[in-house]
C-alpha cells in the first residue's frame, strides 16, 4: 500500500533546522541526499556561532542543498522549520534534525499524507536516557487525551505532512513546543495520521543534545494551550 500511494514523480522537501551542528551537518546533508527519492532539501541555519553557516553556504554553492535559509538571531527550532515550510516547493515536507539521530533512510518509508515515525514501535534505537522516554510516553499520552489520538510518539522529529495541508495549518511555535502544536493542529484539522517505526541513534548531552527537563515542562504548557485555543485555519 505504501508504493501505490507514492507516485514516482513525488518531489520531498525536507527541512533541516540547524544550530551550531557543524560536526555533524555535511555528513547528515549528504546522507540525505543519497536517499532515493526526488528531494528538496533545505537547511535553515538558526543563527550558529560555529561554523555551521560557512559549511551550508559551501554546499549550497556544490547543489547538494537547494535552498539555505539563515537566522541572523536565534530564534529557536519552530521558527526554522515554519520558514522552512514557507518556501518549500514539495508535495510533502519532512523534517530531518542535522545531528543524525534519526536515519534518512527511513524517509522512503513514509506515506505523502500525514505520517509519524515512531521510535517505540520496533525499530532499532540506541539506549539511551530512562527519564526521557519516561517524560515522552506521560506528554504523548496527555496529548492523546486532548486530540483523541492514540499516537506512541508525539516527540518524535519525523512528522511528514502533505505540502497543501502543512502551509494551512496555523503554526506559531518558536521552539521545541513545535512538536505539540503541529500535531494538534493536525488532529484539529482531521487529518488521516499513519505511525511506521523507525531506527533511533539518539546523542548524549555530551555529543550535543539540546532538549532539557525545561522543555518537557514548556510542552505540558504548550499541550493545553495548542488544544484548547484553536486559531483559525490560514
Amino acid at each position: 500500500m505504501r508504493e501505490e500511494r507514492r507516485s514516482p514523480n513525488m518531489l520531498l522537501s525536507v527541512i533541516v533546522p540547524a544550530y551550531n551542528e557543524v560536526a555533524t551537518v555535511e555528513f547528515a546533508l549528504r546522507r540525505i541526499r543519497q536517499v532515493p527519492l526526488r528531494l528538496e532539501i533545505i537547511a535553515v541555519n538558526d543563527a550558529s556561532t560555529d561554523g555551521t553557516r560557512q559549511i551550508l553556504d559551501g554546499l549550497a554553492e556544490t547543489g547538494l542543498v537547494d535552498r539555505v535559509i539563515h537566522h541572523e538571531q536565534n530564534r529557536g527550532k519552530g521558527a526554522a522549520i515554519r520558514a522552512g515550510i514557507a518556501v518549500a516547493t514539495g508535495d510533502a515536507i519532512v523534517v530531518q534534525d542535522a545531528d543524525l539521530e534519526y536515519d534518512p533512510a527511513d524517509l522512503p518509508n513514509l506515506l505523502p499524507d500525514a505520517v509519524y515515525g515512531s521510535r517505540f514501535q520496533g525499530g532499532p534505537h540506541r539506549v539511551l536516557y530512562f527519564w526521557h522516554f519516561v517524560g515522552n510516553r506521560v506528554l504523548t499520552l496527555l496529548s492523546n487525551m486532548f486530540t483523541n489520538l492514540n499516537l506512541t510518539d508525539l516527540e518524535t522529529c519525523y512528522k511528514l505532512v502533505r505540502s497543501d495541508l502543512m502551509k494551512k495549518l496555523p503554526l506559531s511555535s518558536n521552539r521545541f513546543g513545535f512538536e505539540v502544536e503541529i500535531t494538534a493542529r493536525l488532529a484539529q484539522a482531521h487529518a488521516r495520521i499513519w505511525e511506521i517505526p523507525i531506527s533511533y541513534s539518539g546523542r548524549t548531552y555530551a555529543e550535543g543534545k539540546k532538549i532539557t527537563w525545561r522543555d518537557g515542562l514548556a510542552a505540558l504548557f504548550h499541550i493545553v494551550r495548542y488544544n484548547l485555543f484553536v486559531p483559525p485555519t490560514k
